[in-house]
């Protein structure tokens, strides 16, 4: 597994970010589809810079279960609030993302109000990715890759393995982005969700493995690689298994990312983005991006082989 294999996965964080653009108004929906490659592509950022950007890969997952049987009673306030309870890097140690999701959403809202279309773009893309990974049930554990329960290797097999083979047959029509009252409290409910279904993900994939044994593994050829994964048939019948958890939080997470961009768009007093349709990054700012494309894959490149949440 490389350094990069964290999160839902490349392809399905890419997907969360491109559907949740088919959620929006017709007021928001031109603006977003013009930059759709720039949204889906970006929606990876998060993992790529959490190597280079201090503090970036605790904004991916939170660990519940660090914090005992009430943890969601807990934590499930303000940051500022959180921070009375819990030493800051206690919080850091063990994951922030519902907070991060609030962040990004009050940053989204404050660009749609001064017009920054980069910059509405940019943290679109990242409060995409932050709300696909509240919706990983993995994302809420200490055991987030089951290296606590002799299953290591079930993160990148549940969020990436199994979307990769079955995707194409999900429903993704998930209707329209509704207004968030409260999006601090739906970033809580999206982990508790996630966190309510770990037991299945652990459970269902232990006793598989039992059942069917050394038929858990096969070798497939990537690129110019043959590598060992977890089995086709394994993953069907473990997919099954699940009885559509996966697709029913990615459809989660593209409804939840569209809600929370339409929120902050009205939250901004609905500004026009029709007035923005003319944008194009300049030369300057497409440095900017290859340069950081270049310092995020180095990094990457330097780090660990090992799972990063």
């Amino acid at each position: 597994m490389t350094a990069l294999d964290c999160a839902w996965g490349f392809y399905a964080h890419r997907q969360i970010n491109r559907l949740a653009i088919f959620t929006l108004p017709p007021e928001m929906l031109g603006f977003y589809k013009k930059n759709i490659s720039y949204i889906t592509e970006a929606a990876v950022n998060p993992d790529r810079r959490r190597y280079v950007v201090e503090g970036e890969a605790a904004r991916h997952y939170i660990d519940l279960d660090h914090y005992g049987d009430s943890a969601l009673a807990k934590l499930s306030v303000s940051w500022d609030l959180a921070l009375t309870k819990y030493p800051e890097d206690t919080l850091q140690a063990h994951g922030v993302v519902p907070w991060q999701i609030y962040r990004t959403y009050i940053r989204l809202r404050e660009a749609f109000l001064v017009r920054d279309p980069d910059a509405i773009l940019r943290l679109s893309a990242d409060l995409g990715h932050y709300v696909g990974d509240a919706h990983v049930p993995l994302h809420t554990t200490v055991n987030y890759d089951g290296q606590l329960t002799g299953q290591t290797g079930i993160h990148a097999f549940w969020e990436s393995r199994l979307p990769e083979l079955f995707s194409t047959r999900y429903n993704y029509l998930v209707g329209r982005a509704a207004y968030l009252h409260d999006p601090q409290r739906a970033a809580w409910d999206a982990v508790a969700s996630a966190h309510h279904a770990l037991d299945s993900v652990l459970g269902f994939e232990r006793s598989l493995a039992l059942q069917m044994g050394d038929r858990r593994y096969s070798y497939e050829t990537k690129g110019r690689q043959t590598v060992r994964v977890y089995s086709q048939e394994y993953a069907a019948a473990y997919h099954d298994m699940l009885a559509g958890m996966v697709e029913r939080q990615m459809r989660a997470a593209i409804r939840m990312t569209g809600s929370l961009w339409y929120t902050a768009w009205v939250d901004a007093g609905q500004p026009d983005l029709f007035s923005l349709m003319a944008y194009a990054p300049g030369e300057e700012e497409l440095r900017r991006r290859r340069e950081e494309l270049k310092k995020w894959r180095e990094a990457a490149s330097g780090a660990d082989s090992i799972l990063h949440r």
